[in-house]
């Protein structure tokens, strides 16, 4: 099998250390011949090394716009400049606020970092979470004002009414998928992201695959966010962390124990993989 792995709420806690028994799984999966891959949205900069340490085939980073595998680069693919400032534009001109994701780093607009740190996350908004303890912490993030605008892999973005992020639909659904994050029914924002159509996290298991020459049934994904929902719609086998949110839930295979609970090590150990 070709196993691919979300970061956060499914091989970690949000900006937390993987467990022993998460390590574990990945280096049994491995030796037992089966080949064990991060596809997640985080750029390569912030993928942690203890996170590395874990022993990977290959990597599927910044939700399918950067790949490698076995060692070598096989995608890097960056939206232009012109389509990042466009992007911006739009969402700003309509009260929605920004964090870019380029080789180098993160970038977050000033009024998207306030709502950030006045947000309450549901808790099941993985991303939200390790947002707010990246701020926290002085983890990776940096102002926008240090962003080189020489083309970014994604655009993330927060906003204090869904109606602003349905107004720039219009605008930017050609080319781009909109991801929702979970949030409570008394939220008072909302974070998503804009990923560019061809360049999601199951493009990036096709291309993985055609690597290796293998099909897309031969492969087992393990996601809990909203932006693993083509990673588990392409997959042979999807599985739904128990602290996924309800629409992933609703598309998946199976559903393991939670993040805290190891669900990676107790499913793959089930399906008779370690």
């Amino acid at each position: 099998k070709i196993i691919f792995l979300d970061i956060d709420g499914t091989f970690t806690v949000p900006l937390e250390k993987p467990t022993p028994l998460a390590v574990e799984a990945v280096r049994k999966a491995r030796e037992n011949g089966h080949k064990v891959l991060l596809c997640t949205g985080r750029n390569m900069p912030l993928i942690s090394q203890d996170i590395l340490e874990a022993g990977f085939d290959g990597v599927v980073a910044s939700a399918g716009s950067h790949i490698e595998v076995e060692g070598e680069v096989i995608l890097d693919s960056l939206l232009p400049e012109e389509g990042v400032q466009e992007c911006m534009d739009i969402l700003h001109r309509f009260g929605v606020y920004c964090r870019i994701e380029d080789p180098h780093g993160m970038y977050m607009d000033m009024e998207m970092e306030e709502l950030v740190r006045k947000a309450v996350p549901n808790k099941n908004n993985s991303e939200l979470i390790r947002m707010k303890k990246e701020l926290e912490t002085g983890i990776g993030i940096q102002p926008y004002a240090k962003y080189a605008r020489q083309g970014a892999y994604k655009v993330c973005f927060i906003c204090m009414d869904l109606q602003d992020i349905e107004k720039t639909k219009p605008l930017l659904e050609d080319r781009f998928n909109y991801v929702i994050h979970p949030y409570a029914p008394d939220a008072v924002s909302f974070n998503g992201e804009l990923i560019r159509k061809g360049m999601d996290k199951g493009e990036g298991m096709e291309r993985v695959c055609a690597y290796y020459g293998a099909d897309l049934s031969d492969t087992v994904a393990f996601g809990d966010s909203m932006n693993d929902q083509q990673m588990l719609a392409c997959a042979g086998t999807a599985v739904a962390m128990g602290n996924a949110c309800g629409e992933l839930k609703e598309i998946a295979d199976k559903v393991c124990e939670s993040v805290e609970r190891d669900g990676v090590y107790h499913e793959l150990k089930r399906m008779e993989l370690i």
